[in-house]
């Protein structure tokens, strides 16, 4: 399994690092904390964005 780091998620999604900081607490995207940063699973990033998808079409 690859994790991605905030900054890497927000590069993908093509929003801000503090959107997914959002998304990270508020549960909506699954992460882990390393030390005083989160690693969100890659696998989540792509779950994340096709469930946006569907939803908003």
């Amino acid at each position: 399994m690859k994790f991605l780091t905030v900054a890497e998620v927000a590069t993908v999604m093509r929003v801000s690092k503090m959107t997914v900081y959002r998304l990270v607490h508020s549960g909506e995207l699954p992460a882990i904390r390393v030390g005083r940063s989160f690693r969100v699973p890659e696998q989540a990033v792509h779950d994340y964005l096709r469930d946006a998808y569907i939803e908003a079409g």
